[in-house]
């Protein structure tokens, strides 16, 4: 088994949120394909996003704009943890996520960590930072 990648649906808005994540966080995109480069076109609006991936650190998440009209946009019951090392990059990182969205849990020391926090983005995305204990 390779592993799991979290995968997002957006409804309409994935550029966005692709150039979004590329400013807050520094995530690299490593492949993007449009519905009309597709061999599937006709699934979706030829300028909207069948799939992207984006690599954030060791890690990669997949993204789309999702047609499907009964599914909800992206968030749910899922969270995004950044996990980082340095207490002064968690904090940027934390701000750049939040604009635009809701601090649900403002970065903080905890018995676990020199600083986590919980975030909703502006795409409703829930990410929690983690700056791991040295």
């Amino acid at each position: 088994m390779l592993g799991i990648t979290p995968y997002l649906g957006f409804k309409g808005n994935c550029r966005e949120a692709i150039a979004f994540y590329q400013s807050a966080i520094g995530a690299e995109l490593t492949f993007l394909q449009t519905f009309g480069e597709s061999p599937m076109p006709e699934m979706g609006p030829a300028a909207n996003i069948m799939h992207a991936d984006l690599k954030i650190g060791d890690s990669h998440i997949m993204m789309s704009d999702d047609m499907r009209p009964d599914t909800p946009a992206a968030g749910g019951n899922i969270s995004l943890a950044l996990r980082l090392d340095d207490t002064a990059k968690a904090a940027q990182h934390f701000d750049n996520l939040a604009q635009g969205g809701a601090v649900l849990m403002p970065l903080a020391k905890t018995y676990w960590a020199e600083s986590f926090g919980m975030l909703k983005d502006k795409f409703g995305i829930t990410w929690m930072v983690n700056c791991e204990t040295r």
